[in-house]
Parts: C-alpha cells; sequence; structure tokens
C-alpha cells in the first residue's frame, strides 16, 4: 500500500513513559474519523536520540520534526498539518520557520554532528517489522558471510576494521574472534551482554528497542565465523520494551529462516535465545555473565583461562556488547576500508554515548572516534543550562574517571581517556557544572560499587568499603589530615589486587577526582568546608545585611526558628540551631541569603 504520510513516533522507553501510548492511540483515533487511516502510516519507531526533547513526532515527506508533543496536541496535527497541509510552528523542533523545515533530521543541529552506524536505523524503523530492516540491507551481510566469505575471512575483515570491544576494556574484536575460532571443540558459544548496568547509560537499550534486528544478524554472523551454532542475549529484566522486541524480532528471524537450519540454504545453522538477568552489576563482567546464564550466581571467575577458551559451561565462547555487535554487519557491507576513514589511528568508527547531568540536550548521540569533549558539550550537547561553566565529565560509569574542564579539547578515543585516568567504558557521560562537588560524586560511583560488589574477592568486598567510609567521613565535615593519602593507598591496593576488572576499576573515580580536583578535597578536610556548597554538612547559611530587607519571610518558613531578627531590619541566622535545610534560601525573594 502506498501512503501520502508516514508518521514517526519514538516508542522508545523515556517517550513511552510520556505518555507516547496515548499519543498513539488518539492519532489512530483522529485519522480513522478523518477518514486518513488508508493515506497516513503510523510508523512506531525507537528512539530518536534527543530524549530532551521527546515525545518526538517526524512527519513526511516534509521532514517536519515535533518535540514535545502531547496527547492534546495531535487533534491540531491531524487538523493541520495532514489534512491542510499547514504545519504546526509551536511544536517545531527549534525556531525553524516554516520555509526551512528540515527534510531529515541529519539538518537539526543536535544531529548534523553524528555519524549513525551503531544507531543507523533507530528513531528510522519499526523495530517489530523485521521486512523494515530488511529493506534497509538487514541480513545482507550475513547473506555475504556465509555465501561469499570463508570464516576466517569474515575474522580477517573484522580485524581489519580495528572495530574495538564497546562495553568497557576496548578489546579488538577480530582478535577475540579469532581466539574462538582457533579452538577445537564439539561445542562453542555466542553470547551478547546487553545488561548495561552503569547510572545514566541507555546505550544498549536504545539499540535494542530501535533495532534488534541488528544484533541477531550480528551474532549469526560471529557464530559463522568462529564454529558457533548457539547464542545467547543477556539483557537485563528492567528492560521490558528490549525484551519484548528481541523477542519478537528472533521469532520473526526464525519465521524467516534467518535463524534455525540451513541458513540461506547453506548447512550453517545457528539460533538464539535471550536470558534475563536480575540487575546485579557485577553481571556486566563477561566471567559472572557467563556463570549466570548457567543459572549459577553472577560472580566472576579467575582468568586465564579466558572465555575464547574456556567460557560458558566450559566451551569456547566470545562475547561483545550490543553497540559492538551493531556495527558488525555495516562492517561486512561496506568494507573495513571504509570503517577506517572514520575515527583515528588507534580507535576505529564511532562510539555511542548516553549524555546526561547539566547538559541542555540530554540523550543518546554517536559520534566519530576523535571528537572533542567540547564539541560533543556545546555543538551537540548544546551547553551547560543557565549558563553556568562545564566543570568535569565523568565517563565510564563506576569504572570510569572525571575529566576536567582543563581537558576539554582532548579528543575523545580509548587511549586518550585512559591516559586521563578515565575510560571509555559502555559510553555513559555524566555532565557537571560548577555547582557540582566533586568529593561528593566520587562518594556517589564508590557506594555504587559498594553496593553491587559480588563480594567474592576481599579486595573489592572490604577495600570499596573502607574508602566509601572516609569520604563519608570528608563529606560529614569529620576529615582529617592523612584521609586523602589513605584513600589514593586503598585505591592502589585494590587496582593491584581485586579478582575481576569491575573491582579493579572501582577506585577509578575516586583517583581522578583527587588528581584534577585535590583542592576540594583538601577544603573539606582541612578546613571543613565544601566550595561547591553541596554537602550538607559542611554548609553554613547566612544573611547578607545589606540585601536583607527585614521582611520576617524566612523567619516565619525556617522549621527550627534559627532565623530572628526585627520587621525592615537585617535578620541572622543562630548557626547552632540551623539545619541547613535551606528553606530560608528558598524563600527570600530578595536573594539576600547565601551558604558557603
Amino acid at each position: 500500500m502506498v501512503y501520502r504520510s508516514h508518521v514517526l513516533i519514538c516508542n522508545g522507553t523515556g517517550c513511552t513513559a510520556s505518555k507516547v501510548p496515548e499519543i498513539m492511540a488518539r492519532l489512530e483515533k483522529a485519522l480513522a474519523e478523518k477518514g486518513l487511516e488508508k493515506e497516513v502510516k503510523i510508523v512506531k519507531t525507537g528512539c530518536f536520540g534527543l530524549c530532551e526533547k521527546g515525545p518526538i513526532m517526524v512527519v513526511y515527506p516534509e521532514g517536519a520534526t515535533y518535540c514535545h508533543v502531547a496527547p492534546d496536541d495531535i487533534e491540531e496535527i491531524v487538523n493541520e498539518h495532514l489534512v491542510k497541509g499547514r504545519i504546526v510552528k509551536r511544536l517545531l523542533l527549534g525556531d525553524k520557520d516554516v520555509e526551512d523545515v528540515a527534510k531529515s533530521l541529519d539538518n537539526v543541529g543536535f544531529f548534523n554532528r553524528q555519524v549513525r552506524i551503531a544507531l543507523r536505523n533507530c528513531g528510522v524503523i519499526n523495530p517489530e517489522v523485521i521486512d523494515e530492516y530488511i529493506a534497509r540491507d538487514g541480513y545482507m551481510a550475513l547473506a555475504k558471510a556465509l555465501t561469499e566469505m570463508t570464516p576466517q575471512q569474515v575474522i580477517d575483515e573484522i580485524k581489519k576494521s580495528g572495530l574495538r570491544g564497546r562495553g568497557g576494556g576496548g578489546f579488538p574484536t577480530g582478535m577475540k574472534w579469532q581466539f574462538a575460532a582457533n579452538q577445537v571443540s564439539d561445542q562453542k558459544y555466542v553470547c551478547c551482554n546487553a545488561d548495561e548496568g552503569d547510572p545514566g547509560a541507555f546505550m544498549d537499550r536504545s539499540i535494542l528497542e530501535g533495532d534488534p534486528h541488528s544484533v541477531i544478524e550480528a551474532m549469526a554472523i560471529a557464530g559463522y565465523a568462529i564454529g558457533a551454532n548457539q547464542g545467547y542475549i543477556y539483557v537485563r529484566a528492567e528492560y521490558p520494551i528490549a525484551v519484548q522486541r528481541l523477542q519478537i524480532a528472533i521469532s520473526q528471524a526464525r519465521e524467516y529462516g534467518l535463524l534455525g537450519k540451513n541458513i540461506f540454504g547453506t548447512d550453517f545453522s545457528f539460533d538464539l535465545d535471550i536470558r534475563l538477568g536480575a540487575g546485579a552489576f557485577v553481571c556486566g563482567e563477561e566471567t559472572a555473565l557467563m556463570t549466570s546464564i548457567e543459572g549459577h550466581r553472577g560472580e566472576p571467575r579467575t582468568r586465564p583461562p579466558f572465555p575464547a577458551v574456556k567460557g560458558l559451561w566450559g566451551k569456547p565462547t566470545i562475547l561483545n556488547n550490543v553497540e559492538t555487535y551493531a556495527n558488525i554487519p555495516v562492517i561486512l557491507l561496506k568494507g573495513a576500508d571504509w570503517f577506517n576513514t572514520i575515527g583515528t589511528e588507534k580507535s576505529k568508527g564511532t562510539k555511542v554515548f548516553a549524555i546526561g547531568g547539566k547538559i541542555n540536550n540530554t540523550g543518546l548521540v554517536e559520534i566519530p572516534m576523535g571528537m572533542t569533549l567540547r564539541e560533543v558539550i556545546y555543538d551537540i550537547g548544546g551547553g551547560i543550562p543557565k549558563g553556568k561553566k562545564f566543570k568535569a565529565a565523568q565517563t565510564g560509569g563506576p569504572s570510569g574517571g572525571c575529566i576536567p574542564a582543563s581537558h576539554i579539547d582532548v579528543p575523545i578515543d580509548y587511549d586518550n581517556l585512559l591516559e586521563l585516568g578515565s575510560m571509555m567504558g559502555s559510553g555513559g557521560m555524566i555532565i557537571m557544572d560548577e555547582d557540582n562537588c566533586m568529593v561528593d560524586i566520587a562518594k556517589f560511583f564508590l557506594e555504587f560499587t559498594v553496593d553491587e560488589s559480588c563480594g567474592k574477592c576481599p579486595p573489592c568486598r572490604i577495600g570499596t568499603k573502607r574508602m566509601y567510609e572516609i569520604l563519608d567521613r570528608i563529606t560529614s565535615g569529620k576529615g582529617e589530615e592523612g584521609d586523602i593519602e589513605k584513600l589514593e593507598l586503598l585505591a592502589e591496593n585494590i587496582k593491584q589486587s581485586a579478582l575481576c576488572g569491575l573491582g579493579q576499576t572501582a577506585p577509578n573515580p575516586v583517583l581522578s577526582t583527587i588528581r584534577y580536583f585535590r583542592d576540594e578535597y583538601e577544603a573539606h578536610v582541612k578546613e571543613h568546608r565544601c566550595p561547591a556548597g553541596v554537602c550538607r554538612a559542611l554548609l553554613k547559611y547566612f544573611i547578607i545585611p545589606d540585601k536583607c530587607k527585614g521582611c520576617s519571610l524566612c523567619s516565619k518558613k525556617c522549621p527550627v526558628g534559627a532565623i530572628s531578627g526585627e520587621i525592615k531590619k537585617p535578620y541572622v541566622i543562630d548557626q547552632n540551631k540551623c539545619i541547613k535545610c535551606g528553606v530560608c534560601m528558598d524563600t527570600c525573594k530578595f536573594a539576600a541569603i547565601e551558604k558557603k
């Protein structure tokens, strides 16, 4: 059926939580009432990436991108745009006039600096319709691999591309596949890490929600390359939409003969199953993940032997994350030489980041390796809200570190981030401004690690707990001389002796913040002062006499009666009574109260 208009609506987790199901229902009803259901097609897509502006709706052929769409906007969009052909200006993304409406999202500022490979189909196709994936060259790479290439040629192409694992350590993907292919075994496995436990990270979730077939196709290619006939996708149960779309996609692939026996009429057979994780952060570590798939408590194993030699059920196994797999079909179709033109010498291709925190355009971006942090924050991210100064960017989640403003022009790639004391990780990027306390940030990530430690090895189980206790003492105004040095000593010991990569990298947020923001630590310890005004125990609220009008409002609102004075004269705060709740500052209409 030929439609005159296509309406693409984001159905990712974020927009679904913002009344998209109601928007879809009202759109279907409005189209039916106007008799347009055979002229206008509604396409339920995955995440467009610009989560800050969601829910997002794009109407083609005009390419009009509507943002912050609410259910009550649907009648106007249908009547004005789909019936009368008039763009609804007030909902347009950006400050474009009708004449400047983009023909594609590539012309929108958030998108025009991106290179979308892993996210190529997200926000473009309906992830629950396999034909839409096939229409965009889906499963052609698998066909090429099975009918035109040997397994070794597939591995050689991936090695030549320079693709490195996008899930954390950045290990060369082709090399990992080669190790597994070299093993002689009656059974091999292909695993996908879709656990994604980092705070603020949602890259893998968005790919699974928006383009699940890309992962299925890539895992089949990997199975062919190493000689495996079974794969497992380990996805956290907290991703219900991703799980549902994976189930649909796997069922469709089986129905089309793209999973199962004798794929494309060859003697290669491969199938996939889903395994749900309970949300344990440690199961992002490859050996703990495999232990969980086997039905045991998710705890890491000693290495060597590595999973490529002895992995799932003791058999050779490769494990890559969702984003890594999403690159595979494109590399095989366009070639390693094409992929090599993107990125830097040692970090080829693109990287997907989930940008959050103190940034105007929160969302999902895919950038070529080598783009600077400044470009990501200001050109794509739209800068810091309220004109605040950029202070630091935390990358790599609890395993990463903080990059200060002095390194804002660093090209983003694996080696540069490691040199700065951080890491690429899976792609979380949290932006911080002048109002963030770096000691508090380090404490936040370490508290997460303490809670998520599997407890198998003492350095992680006990060491991180001791580090957290010191940080908690420092932020509570009870820091002592030598505490900073104790943190550094504990951190180095944990890095050297923890069993798995997660434990070994747990001290990174602390070490990087001490490295770049030692003055803040010293202010907390020596002066019992929080320069950013975040740590409540170290705060003091003062009334500025010259600004106070003596209105008495702050005194009336203070819950403990710590503020006293006379009408039309400056009031004062009794520091012994003050509980530092901040109600006075929030109440004052004359900006006469400050905190130090």
